[in-house]
């Protein structure tokens, strides 16, 4: 995350809403002292409490042989971005910069039974498809008898237990409103112009 508090977002919940809002996150790991990166969707869960991240890959990646014995990861939730033109600020002397929201989970990492990858999967559907309304929701009852569970066995599951959940929402918080502002009619109609007049 980055340094500088003022980017800093500690809000659990909105962190969390972020998280549902770009559930396709990236998933990095260093397993036998080798890094690891994959990519997955997620699907939050809250066990009594505690928050966990489940998630699946195919049988073929990377990390999937070192599901079975666990390991610590970081997931990477990454948001809108925008380049911003020193040209843009009010004041002189700027340089460069990039505007961005992003949201980390860091964790253990276990694997998923068979009957909670399916629950993943189907609760990971319902998910998605929701965003897709008014169109009729997909399920895998429109699947040939004998399919899903033919597929089941490409893929592996598994759930990231939540023990440290940072944000960073860099929106020119360290900027006068000035700066800011003149960034922000600079980046015109890009959708993160709109935060950081918000602010």
């Amino acid at each position: 995350m980055h340094p500088d508090g003022r980017f800093r977002v500690e809000d659990r919940e909105v962190l969390l809403d972020f998280l549902r809002a770009h559930p396709f996150v990236t998933i990095a790991a260093s397993v036998g002292g080798r890094p690891f990166v994959a990519q997955s969707p997620v699907v939050i869960r809250d066990l009594d409490g505690e928050i966990a991240l489940d998630f699946h890959l195919s049988r073929g990646n990377v990390l999937t042989p070192h599901l079975t014995q666990g390991f610590r990861a970081v997931v990477l939730a990454a948001g809108l971005d925008a380049y911003i033109s020193p040209d843009w600020y009010e004041s002189a002397d700027q340089v460069p910069t990039w505007n961005y929201q992003s949201v980390e989970a860091e964790g253990s990492v276990a694997p998923l039974n068979d009957a909670e990858l399916i629950a993943l999967l189907d609760d990971l559907s319902a998910q998605e498809e929701a965003r897709l309304l008014p169109k009729p929701p997909w399920t895998r009852d429109k699947m040939k008898p004998g399919k899903f569970e033919a597929l089941l066995r490409g893929i592996m599951g598994g759930r990231l237990f939540v023990e440290r959940l940072d944000g960073t929402f860099k929106l020119s918080q360290n900027k006068n409103d000035a700066d800011r502002l003149g960034a922000a009619r600079g980046l015109g109609e890009h959708p993160i112009a709109r935060l950081m007049r918000d602010l």
